[in-house]
Formats: structure tokens, sequence, C-alpha cells
């Protein structure tokens, strides 16, 4: 019998092309995952949406939920486990392109490229004058979360002249930065990049004391998870002046809402989950989720599971 892969949201065809090769039919939903249409399906691959244990425990013959993309906060990774079914992630798919953004938003914090766009569109073109930029040239660059990410981070920061820290809960080495405590980065960097998965033990993770360390001319960036910052706490501290300004790709809640007071702040770059919003990073994305979806139903082990599911 055929097998069914159901996709609640469209991935890139090199992804689908690749199972449809395999003899696989597709199931492509409408954005939203919806048990009239998965119930029956040998795997999914899965986006941003939630799939919880009562979405789960209706499914009748799925053996793998793929997920496209890295965090797998989305999914009840502990009730899949025990229904049996594998769940997976990409971890090569996208260090290269989130690490490209980290730095461009960097760049732009670094020159204040933004608002000096903006507002010459607004007919002020010399918003500048009261403006400058921060040359980056032996600034110090913090890196909490030295995974895949962070370390392509470092690596692309070669060239810059930059003092380059990093911080991780467990060990690791580098040909491109040093190892410190988390304190004394904090203390000591005058930009702060975060890669750190989501989990309960990250959640708001940096928030009032660390801002209370940061410099108050630093700034910080997050292409993360956006509940890994305590955002109360980063508004008042960008209101306060308490830091120099930030940079978010990623958001508490997303939609990131109008009525957010990040929306009102001028010392705050915000772009809409974009770290990972390349070509190549997206074909990277499905591609892997669809080889980890073969190899599962085909009778081999993933290559990248999150969980050992319980048979």
């Amino acid at each position: 019998m055929v097998k069914l892969v159901y996709l609640p949201k469209d991935i890139s065809k090199k992804g689908k092309d690749y199972l449809l090769q395999k003899g696989y039919n597709l199931k492509i939903g409408s954005g939203i995952p919806k048990i009239s249409e998965g119930k029956k399906a040998d795997a999914i691959i899965l986006r941003g949406a939630k799939l919880d244990s009562s979405f789960i425990d209706k499914l009748s013959n799925t053996k793998i939920i793929a997920k496209h993309g890295v965090g797998y906060e989305n999914i009840d990774v502990d009730f899949a486990s025990k229904r049996g079914i594998w769940v997976t992630n990409t971890p090569l798919a996208n260090a290269e392109s989130v690490a490209e953004t980290t730095i461009a938003l960097m760049l732009d914090l670094s020159k204040n490229i933004y608002n000096n766009s903006l507002n010459l569109h607004r007919g002020d073109f010399y918003y500048k004058r009261n403006h400058q930029g921060t040359e980056l040239y032996k600034k110090t660059f913090g890196i909490i979360g030295f995974g895949k990410i962070g370390q392509e981070v470092a690596k692309k920061l070669q060239g810059f002249g930059m003092n380059i820290l990093f911080y991780n809960t467990s060990e690791k080495k580098s040909h491109y930065a040093t190892s410190v405590s988390r304190e004394d980065l904090i203390k000591n960097s005058d930009f702060i990049s975060l890669h750190i998965p989501m989990t309960l033990k990250n959640e708001k993770l940096f928030g009032k004391a660390e801002f209370e360390l940061m410099k108050n001319t630093a700034f910080l960036i997050n292409t993360s998870r956006g509940k890994v910052i305590d955002e109360r706490a980063l508004v008042k501290a960008l209101k306060n002046g308490q830091i120099g300004g930030a940079a978010l790709d990623v958001f508490s809640k997303e939609p990131l809402s109008l009525e957010s007071p990040l929306m009102k702040l001028d010392n705050v770059l915000l772009t809409p989950h974009i770290g990972a919003n390349s070509n190549e990073a997206m074909d990277r994305m499905a591609l892997h989720a669809a080889t980890e979806v073969d190899r599962v139903l085909t009778g081999q082990f993933p290559n990248w599971p999150v969980n050992h599911p319980n048979y």
C-alpha cells in the first residue's frame, strides 16, 4: 500500500519531489493541522503549527512527525514517544542562514541603518547628525549558546576585528571565540546574541538581572526564540536607556501585535522571524525532513531524532 505523508503547510519543492520520487502520496493541508486531513497519515512534516497530545492521540498510522526546522517546542514530544512516534528535526539546515541574519542585524544596529533610511524616506536627510553609529572594530561580541548556529556566527565574524566571547552550558572549544562565564560575557559585550533553544528552563532566561549587567551602550540580538527573553523587562530597559538597543527576529507571541510596546520604540529593530527565510535554507529543511520521513517509513533509524519512542 502507498504510504501517505501529510504536510499541514506546504514546503519547498525539493522536499516534495524527494518524497514523490520515493513513491509516497502527499496531502498538503490548509496551513493549520486538521485531524480530518492527517488522521490516517503515515508521516507528518510540520512547520510552526502546534501538535498537542489531543491531536497526536487521534493519529492512527503515524510513525514520524518530522519538524521542518530546529525548534520543536510546538510538538508534545513526550506524548509522541508514548504513542511510539518518532519526532525529528533538521539541525543542519538553517545554521548558515540564521548566522548570516544575525550578522545582518548586528550591522544594522551598529550603523542605525533602518532608522536612517526610514527618516530619509520621511524627508529628513539630516536625521543622521544626532544618530551616529558605532564601529565594530575592537568591540566585543558575546554569543550565548554555542551550538551549530552560535559557532557559525563566531566563524563569520572573523574579519571584523572584534573580540568574540561565548558561553555555553556544556563545554565547547572554538578556534574563533573565547569561552567565558555567563556573567563576564554579559558585562563585557558590546553586542550579545542569543542562540539557545526554547525549553521550560530557558523561558525568560534573559531578563531584568541581565539587563542590569549589560553596558548601557550594548545591543541585544535574538534570532532564537522569543520566549527566552522577558519582553516586559526588555521594553523597560529600552525605554530607560539601560541598554543601547536590540534587534529581535522572534517574539513571545507571533505574529507580533501592532499594539506591542516594542512597536513604539525607535531603539529596537524588529523583523518577522526571517532568520532562516532563505531559498537555500528552506530547500534544506524540506529535504532533510523528507529524508527523515523516508528513513523511518523504510524501517531505519532517523539521523536527527529528538526522542526515542516507546514501542
